[in-house]
C-alpha cells in the first residue's frame, strides 16, 4: 500500500489523468495526495477530487515565486473553499528569488502561510529550494510542528535537527539518480520518512514525465539505501502518511 505524498495531478501534461490514475493503481498507490501551488487552479482541482474521492486528496498551497497581495488573499479564499487535508505546498525559493526586497516579501508570506495552517489545525508541506535552512528556522519560531518538507534539497545536519523535532521529509522518485536525496534516505530514520513522486517532474528517468504509478522507485531505493525490506519501507512510510494528514482510507 504506497502512499503519493505529493503530486500535481492538475498540471497539463496530464491531459491523459484517468490513464494515470489507472497505472497508479495497478502499480499498489493507494492514495495520491495532489497539491496546487495557484488558487487559480482549484476549480480543476475540485473536480478531480471530486471524482476521485477517497483516492486523490487535496493540499492547497501558494507558489513562493507569487508574491502579489492579490495570490495571497485568494490562497487563503481557496484554503476555505475547499476539502483539504494540508496547507502546502508553501514556503522559500531562494533559486528563482533572489532580490532581497522580493525575499522579504516572499518570507513575510510564508510566515502568513503557516499562522493559517496552524489556526486551521493542518499540516504543512514545504517548497525549500535554495532555503532549506532558513525555511527551518521560519518554521520553528513560528511554532510548526506538523510538517512535511517536501524534496528537501539542503544539507542532511539540517534534515537530522528537524527529524528530531518531529518533522518529515518525503523521498522523491529522483532518488534513484540524485546523490543528495540517496544521502538524505540513508541518514534520516525510516520514521521520518514519507514518498513522493511530484509528479510530473523529478522522474526516476530524466527527460520522462513523471507519474505516481512510479513511487515504487522511491520505495525500492530507500530500501536498497537502508538495506531493510522494501514491505517494511511501504509499511512505515505509508503509516506515517495516514497519521501526517489524518487520512483514512
Amino acid at each position: 500500500m504506497l502512499i503519493d505524498v505529493h503530486a500535481h495531478l492538475t498540471d497539463p501534461a496530464f491531459s491523459d489523468l484517468p490513464e494515470v490514475i489507472r497505472r497508479a493503481k495497478a502499480a499498489g498507490v493507494a492514495a495520491v495526495v495532489t497539491s496546487i501551488t495557484d488558487p487559480a487552479d482549484l476549480p480543476k482541482a475540485k473536480s478531480i477530487i471530486e471524482q476521485y474521492g477517497g483516492y486523490v486528496f487535496l493540499t492547497v498551497g501558494l507558489d513562493p515565486a507569487l508574491l502579489s497581495e492579490e495570490k495571497l488573499s485568494e490562497f487563503r479564499s481557496a484554503l476555505k473553499a475547499s476539502p483539504i487535508v494540508g496547507v502546502g505546498e508553501v514556503g522559500l525559493d531562494h533559486f528563482y528569488v533572489r532580490d532581497a526586497p522580493l525575499m522579504e516579501i516572499q518570507e513575510r508570506h510564508f510566515r502568513e502561510c503557516i499562522r493559517d495552517a496552524i489556526s486551521m489545525d493542518k499540516p504543512l508541506v514545504i517548497h525549500s529550494r535554495s532555503a532549506g535552512r532558513k525555511a527551518l528556522e521560519v518554521l520553528y519560531s513560528e511554532g510548526a510542528e506538523r510538517v512535511l518538507m517536501h524534496a528537501f534539497d539542503g544539507k542532511v545536519g539540517d534534515a537530522l535537527a528537524a527529524a528530531k523535532k518531529g518533522y518529515f521529509f518525503s523521498i522523491p522518485t529522483s532518488v534513484v539518480h540524485s546523490d543528495q536525496k540517496q544521502k538524505l534516505a540513508r541518514l534520516l530514520p525510516i520514521e521520518s520518512l514519507m514518498l513522493e513522486t511530484d509528479s510530473p517532474v523529478l522522474s526516476p528517468v530524466r527527460g520522462e514525465r513523471n507519474e505516481p504509478a512510479n513511487l515504487i522507485h522511491s520505495a525500492r531505493k530507500v530500501a536498497e539505501i537502508k538495506r531493510i525490506p522494501l514491505e517494511k519501507v511501504v509499511e512505515a512510510t505509508s503509516a506515517n502518511a495516514l497519521s501526517f494528514y489524518r487520512i483514512t482510507l
